[in-house]
């Protein structure tokens, strides 16, 4: 038995389609119910898109910091 959810049936099985089509998800049928299983493995491209953009962007923001924190002098400018 389910549990009613914040959104409509057509809404939440679009949301799963998508899963699915993205690999995040598989199903398979048990009689009448749609058994889903989550895929972990499928997340380790996005994990590794996310660090090696967290990195590229931590290393961006630390460096303006610091050039905002210790400008160059008046001389160093033409």
């Amino acid at each position: 038995m389910t549990q009613p959810f914040a959104m409509s049936l057509p809404a939440i099985s679009k949301h799963v389609c998508v899963l699915e089509r993205e690999g995040l998800l598989s199903r398979r049928r048990h009689g009448r119910y749609q058994i889903c299983r989550l895929e972990p493995d499928a997340l380790t491209l996005a994990v590794d898109w996310l660090e090696r953009h967290r990195t590229f962007w931590t290393g961006q923001l630390n460096a303006l910091a610091h050039h905002l924190a210790h400008p160059p002098a008046e001389e160093d400018h033409p």
